[in-house]
C-alpha cells in the first residue's frame, strides 16, 4: 500500500515516491531555445520538516553543496594533464619522472582540489619554509611548482597568472645550518644503521647529503676517494680519512653502493632524511636546530681545528672561501675561549 504523500508543499518542491518512500526534490526548470530543461536536486530531509526547511532555501539560494560550481584550474587537474602529456613523459628519464612524483604526491595530497590562481607566492615561501631541514626537498619542491605552473599557462593556456615560484627552486634557508655538538655525533650510536653511515659518510667525505648517499663502493680505493661536487658538476679525488676507510670496508656489501637499495641502486635520499628526522625526535627539543647538512658544516670546523688551511679545507669539502671563513670563525671562537678558561684555571 502506498504511504501517504507528505502535505509540504512549496515552489519547486516535487515529491517523488521511490523505494516505497516520498522523497523530495528541489526542481528547477528552463527553455533553451525549443527545447524544456530540468535540474533536480535531492533533498536528504531524512524525514526532518526543518532539515527539509533548511535544505530547501539553501537550494532556493542557489547555496545547496550540489549547486556549487566545481573548482577551475585546479592543482590536480594540471598534474593529471602532465603526467598524462606523452610527448613530456617520452622525453624524461626514469629518475627524473621518480624526483617529481613525490612532490606532486604531495601537492596532490594536500591542495589538489584548490585553484592554482589562489596560490601566492608568500604561500610557496611559508611551505618551503616547513622544509628548511631538508633544503633538496624545498628545493625540489619549489621547483616542481614553477614546472606544473608553466605547463598549465603555456600547455594548457590557464589564465593562472604569474609563477608564484619563480627563482625559488634554489632555496637556502634564512639562517646557515648549525655543526653538530659533540653530544650529538656521539649519540649517532644510538641512530639507524642507515642515518649512522649516511653521518659518517657526510663528516668524513664532507660532500652534501645527497652525494654523500648515493656514493658507490667503488669511489673508495684505498687510501683515496672520489667524491662530487654537485654545484660545480664535476668529480674530486681527495684523501680518505683512515676512520672512514674502516668504518666502509666493515660494512656488510649489499649492493654497489655504500648505503645500496638493491644490487644497483643506492637509497633515496628522502628516505634517509625522513629516517634522520624520526632519530632526531628521540634525542628531544635540543636536536631540533641540527640537520644532515649541519654535518657537512662540522666537517669544516673540525679541519679548521686542526690547524687544516682554508686551501686545504676547500680541497676536501670544495666549499666556498665565503663559507669556510664563516664556519672557521666558529673553530676559532671555541679554540680562544678553550684557551682563555685554560688560562684563568692556571692562575
Amino acid at each position: 500500500m502506498k504511504p501517504p504523500r507528505p502535505r509540504i508543499v512549496k515552489p519547486r518542491l516535487v515529491w517523488r515516491l521511490i523505494g516505497g518512500n516520498w522523497t523530495p526534490f528541489h526542481r528547477v526548470t528552463w527553455t533553451e531555445g525549443t527545447k524544456r530543461k530540468a535540474r533536480e536536486i535531492k533533498l536528504d530531509w531524512k524525514g526532518d520538516p526543518r532539515e527539509l526547511d533548511r535544505l530547501y532555501w539553501l537550494a532556493q539560494a542557489g547555496q545547496h553543496k550540489r549547486q556549487e560550481a566545481p573548482p577551475k584550474y585546479t592543482w590536480q587537474e594540471c598534474i593529471i594533464a602532465w603526467r598524462k602529456d606523452a610527448t613530456i613523459q617520452r622525453s624524461l628519464a626514469a629518475g627524473t619522472k621518480a624526483n617529481y612524483r613525490r612532490p606532486m604526491d604531495a601537492i596532490m595530497e594536500k591542495n589538489g582540489s584548490k585553484d592554482m590562481r589562489t596560490t601566492k607566492r608568500e604561500h610557496v615561501r611559508a611551505a618551503l619554509g616547513k622544509l628548511a631541514d631538508t633544503p633538496k626537498k624545498a628545493s625540489q619542491y619549489a621547483q616542481t611548482i614553477s614546472l606544473l605552473w608553466n605547463y598549465a599557462r603555456k600547455e594548457l593556456d590557464w589564465p593562472i597568472g604569474d609563477n608564484p615560484a619563480s627563482g625559488l627552486a634554489k632555496y637556502k634557508p634564512e639562517r646557515p645550518f648549525e655543526p653538530w655538538p659533540e653530544w650529538m655525533v656521539k649519540a649517532l650510536d644510538t641512530a639507524p644503521e642507515r642515518v649512522r653511515t649516511a653521518a659518517k659518510l657526510i663528516l668524513g667525505t664532507g660532500q652534501r647529503p645527497s652525494a654523500a648517499i648515493n656514493m658507490r663502493r667503488d669511489q673508495f680505493d684505498g687510501e683515496w676517494m672520489t667524491v662530487r661536487d654537485e654545484k660545480g658538476d664535476k668529480d674530486m679525488v681527495v684523501y680518505c680519512p683512515a676512520s672512514l676507510r674502516q668504518y666502509v670496508e666493515a660494512l656488510p656489501v649489499t649492493g654497489a653502493h655504500v648505503l645500496a637499495k638493491n644490487l644497483t641502486q643506492p637509497q633515496g635520499y628522502y628516505a634517509i632524511a625522513d629516517a634522520f628526522q624520526n632519530w632526531r625526535a628521540t634525542l628531544g627539543e635540543k636536536a631540533k636546530p641540527y640537520s644532515l647538512h649541519g654535518l657537512r658544516k662540522l666537517a669544516i670546523v673540525q679541519l679548521a681545528e686542526a690547524g687544516a688551511s682554508d686551501a686545504e679545507i676547500q680541497a676536501v669539502t670544495g666549499q666556498s672561501p665565503v663559507i669556510i671563513a664563516y664556519y672557521r670563525s666558529q673553530a676559532n671562537k671555541r679554540q680562544l675561549s678553550r684557551q682563555a678558561q685554560n688560562r684563568r684555571e692556571k692562575e
